[in-house]
C-alpha cells in the first residue's frame, strides 16, 4: 500500500532537485503512535515530505499516545516543534483559546485541497470562524448489524426512528435482542447518546452542550433522553451489558442473540475474528429521528496542528498542505484502515465498510468527535457514568441531570 507513496516521492525529489537553492531549513514533526501500521504510515509520508523537499531538515519524533496527552501542553508551552498531533473538535479548545496553537486560517484559504475537498470535516476543525489544524484520518460511526437476521425476518435499513422501533419490535416478537452493547467501560454508552443527541438536536444544540453552553436540564437534552428511554423499552439492549466491554458484547452479536451495535468501523475486525463474514454483517447510518434536520455524523478524526511557538512556520504550512493532498491522504489511510478526509482521495474499493464509511462522512453536514473528546475529561466521566446509570434504571433520569448540571458548573467556571 506504501508502495505509491514512494513512487510519488521519487518523482517529488526529482524536480525538486532542480526547483530548490541550496539554503536548507528545518521543520521539527511530533506524532503520537507507535502502533506498527499508524507508524508505518506516519514514516512514509514524512519520507515522501523528505523526498519532495530536500532543501527541507525533516526531524520526525515518535512517542506514545497515551504519553502524549499528559505531555503536548508542557511541549506548546516550551520547546515547541514546528507540527504536532492533537484532536479536533473541543479538545483542541483549551490550546486554541490559550493561544497555543496557531490560527491557520490563510491555509485553508489558499490551499486547493482544504479549500474544496475538506467541506465535511471543516466546522470540526474550526473554532471562533478560524481553522486550526488539518486532519489526516478519521473513521464512522453508525449501526453494525446482522443482515442475515434482517433478512431471514424481511427488514429493511431504517432511514427513520419509527421504522427502527419496528424493526426492533419484529426482532423481539423473534425472540432476538436487538442491541448489544457493553458499558463496564462506559464510552461505548456516549456513542449511543451522541447519535441521540445529534438527530434529535442537530450538530450545533450538540456541540453547545459539550461545550457547557447548554444544561443537561434543558428541555432540548431531555428530549434526546426521552427517545433513548423509547429506545431502551421497543429497542432494548442486551441485560448484561453493565458487565461487558465492547469486545464481550460482540458475543451475542456473533452467535445471533443480538441483531444491532452501535459502534465504531475499528470494530469490524472483531466481528470477523468472532466467525462472521461480510455477507452477514453490514452497516447503515443512524436513523433520521426530527425530520429535516441536516445529518451529523460521530466521527473520531486525529490532525496536525502548528504550535504558536513554532520556529519554521513556512515549512509547517508546507508539510500539513503536504499531508492534505489526496495521494498522501489515500495511502496513509489504505495502510490503517480508516478514512481519508480528502474527499477526492481513494479508498480501499475493495472493503465494503470503509465505502460505506467515505459516502456516510464526506457527505454530512458537521462530524461531532465523541463524547470524551467533544467534552473535557471531568465532564466526559461524570457524562458516561451518568448515562449508564440511566440505561439501568431509567427512573434516575431527574438525577442524572441536575448532577451532570452541577458537574458542568464546576467543570465549565
Amino acid at each position: 500500500m506504501l508502495q505509491h507513496i514512494k513512487k510519488l516521492s521519487i518523482a517529488a525529489a526529482l524536480t525538486a532537485v532542480f526547483s530548490h537553492g541550496a539554503m536548507a531549513s528545518d521543520l521539527i514533526v511530533t506524532f503520537d503512535d507507535l502502533n506498527p501500521d499508524k507508524k508505518a504510515a506516519f514514516d512514509a509520508a514524512v519520507d515522501a515530505f523528505k523526498a519532495a523537499n530536500p532543501d527541507i531538515n525533516v526531524t520526525s519524533n515518535n512517542g506514545d499516545r497515551e504519553a502524549h496527552k499528559s505531555t503536548i501542553r508542557n511541549a506548546l508551552q516550551n520547546d515547541a516543534p514546528d507540527v504536532i498531533t492533537w484532536y479536533p473538535g473541543n479538545r483542541m479548545g483549551p490550546f486554541v483559546d490559550a493561544g497555543l496553537f496557531m490560527d491557520i486560517s490563510d491555509l485553508w484559504a489558499s490551499d486547493a485541497n482544504l479549500s474544496e475537498k475538506f467541506n465535511a470535516i471543516k466546522p470540526t476543525m474550526s473554532r471562533d470562524g478560524k481553522q486550526w489544524g488539518v486532519p489526516y484520518s478519521y473513521y464512522q460511526w453508525g449501526v453494525y448489524y446482522r443482515k442475515d437476521i434482517y433478512d431471514k425476518l424481511s427488514l429493511s435499513e431504517p432511514k427513520t426512528w419509527d421504522e427502527l422501533l419496528g424493526n426492533c419490535d419484529t426482532l423481539k416478537e423473534a425472540g432476538v435482542t436487538p442491541f448489544t452493547i457493553g458499558t463496564k467501560y462506559l464510552w461505548t454508552a456516549a456513542g449511543v447518546f451522541d447519535y441521540l443527541n445529534l438527530r434529535t438536536n442537530g450538530y450545533d444544540v450538540h456541540n453547545d452542550l459539550t461545550a457547557g453552553k447548554i444544561k443537561y436540564t434543558d428541555d432540548r437534552i431531555r428530549a434526546t433522553f426521552a427517545k433513548w428511554e423509547e429506545m431502551l423499552d421497543r429497542c432494548s439492549f442486551v441485560k448484561t451489558h453493565a458487565t461487558m466491554s465492547w469486545q464481550d458484547a460482540i458475543s451475542p452479536f456473533a452467535n445471533g442473540d443480538a441483531a444491532m451495535y452501535v459502534m465504531g468501523n475499528f470494530s469490524v475486525g472483531q466481528y470477523k475474528d468472532a466467525g462472521l463474514t461480510d455477507e452477514q454483517i453490514d452497516f447503515f447510518q443512524f436513523p433520521e429521528i426530527t425530520a429535516g434536520l441536516p445529518r451529523a455524523e460521530e466521527a473520531p478524526a486525529d490532525a496536525f496542528f502548528i504550535p504558536a511557538k513554532a520556529q519554521n512556520v513556512e515549512n509547517a504550512k508546507k508539510f500539513l498542505s503536504f499531508i492534505a493532498t489526496p495521494e498522501i491522504q489515500g495511502e496513509w489511510n489504505k495502510t490503517i484502515g480508516q478514512l481519508p478526509p480528502n474527499a477526492d482521495a481513494e479508498i480501499n474499493t475493495d472493503d465494503k465498510f470503509i465505502v460505506e464509511g467515505m459516502a456516510t462522512l464526506s457527505t454530512a453536514a458537521g462530524l461531532a468527535q465523541f463524547y470524551d473528546r467533544d467534552a473535557p475529561a471531568a465532564m466526559a466521566k461524570a457524562g458516561m457514568e451518568g448515562f449508564q446509570k440511566f440505561m439501568l434504571d431509567q427512573s434516575t433520569l431527574d438525577e442524572v441531570l441536575e448532577n451532570l448540571d452541577k458537574v458542568q458548573e464546576e467543570v465549565y467556571k
